[in-house]
C-alpha cells in the first residue's frame, strides 16, 4: 500500500479581502496591511532570507497552519512577499519579502525597542529562538560602516547578520537608479552560521538586550570584554574599535 502523503497546508484561496479600517490615514493604511495577528512575526522570519512553509511554521510556535497560509495568502496580496518555487534540485517553494515588506524592518526594529522593557523576565512559557535577538543587534550595530556578514554566537544558538547596510530611502534611489546590488538585496539576518563570515562575536541574550536598549554600547561591551571579537577582516578590526 502506497505511503499516505501528509496533508498539505489548507490553501487561502479566496478573494482579496476588503476589511478596512476605511479611515485616510496613514497609520491606519498600514494597519490594513499589516495590523493582523501573526503578520509582523512573518515579516521577521522573512528578513532572515526566503524561507519554507515548513521552517516559517516550526519558527512561529502557536500558529495554526490554517492561519500561517492565510497570512502568507494576504502578505502576497498586499505586495509585501512573493512566493517562488526553487530549482532542482530543491524543488521546494519558498516565501520572501519584496522590497515593501522588507522596509519594515525600520517598523519591527523600532516595536521591538518599544517592547524591549517587557523582557526583563523571561518566562517558563516562552519560547526562544537565536535569531530573535538580531533586531536589537542591528540597532546596537547600526553606526558600523564596514559592509560584512557578521556570524553571532548565544548560548540559545546562532544567527548571522548584514552590517553597514544602507537606509531604506538609499535601497529606494538605488532601485530607481537601476543600481541595486546583491548586498543590497541580500537578507538583512540568516538563521544558522554563516558561510563565510568576515567576523565572529560571542556574548549572551540578556547582552544583546541591553545593546539594543541602549544600557551599554557595542565599543563600551567589547573594552568590558563581554564581547568576543574573532576575526581579521576590516570588520572584524572595526568591532574591535580598531
Amino acid at each position: 500500500m502506497p505511503r499516505q502523503q501528509p496533508p498539505a497546508p489548507r490553501s487561502a484561496t479566496r478573494p482579496v479581502r476588503r476589511r478596512s479600517y476605511d479611515q485616510f490615514c496613514a497609520a491606519a493604511r498600514a494597519l490594513d496591511s499589516v495590523g493582523d495577528r501573526w503578520t509582523l512575526l512573518i515579516v521577521r522570519e522573512l528578513l532572515a532570507g526566503p524561507r519554507r512553509y515548513t521552517d516559517l511554521h516550526a519558527d512561529l510556535p502557536g500558529v495554526s497552519t490554517d492561519v500561517l497560509a492565510s497570512r502568507l495568502k494576504d502578505m502576497e496580496q498586499g505586495g509585501l512577499a512573493v512566493r517562488r518555487k526553487l530549482p532542482p534540485p530543491a524543488a521546494a517553494s519558498v516565501y520572501e519579502l519584496t522590497g515593501r515588506g522588507r522596509d519594515l524592518l525600520p517598523v519591527l526594529a523600532a516595536l521591538a525597542d518599544w517592547g524591549a522593557p517587557a523582557l526583563a523576565e523571561r518566562r517558563p512559557t516562552d519560547a526562544v529562538r537565536a535569531h530573535w535577538f538580531a533586531l536589537p543587534l542591528l540597532r546596537a550595530l547600526a553606526g558600523v560602516g564596514r559592509r560584512g556578514v557578521l556570524e553571532v554566537r548565544l548560548d540559545e544558538g546562532v544567527f548571522h547578520l548584514r552590517t553597514g547596510r544602507p537606509s531604506a530611502e538609499a535601497r529606494s534611489d538605488a532601485a530607481l537608479d537601476g543600481t541595486v546590488s546583491d548586498a543590497v538585496s541580500d537578507a538583512v539576518y540568516g538563521d544558522g552560521p554563516a558561510d563565510r563570515p568576515d567576523a565572529r562575536i560571542t556574548l549572551d541574550a540578556e547582552l544583546c538586550l541591553r545593546l539594543g536598549r541602549g544600557v551599554v554600547t557595542f565599543a563600551e561591551a567589547v573594552g568590558e570584554g563581554l564581547i568576543q571579537v574573532s576575526g581579521e577582516s576590516p570588520l572584524a578590526t572595526e568591532l574591535r574599535g580598531g
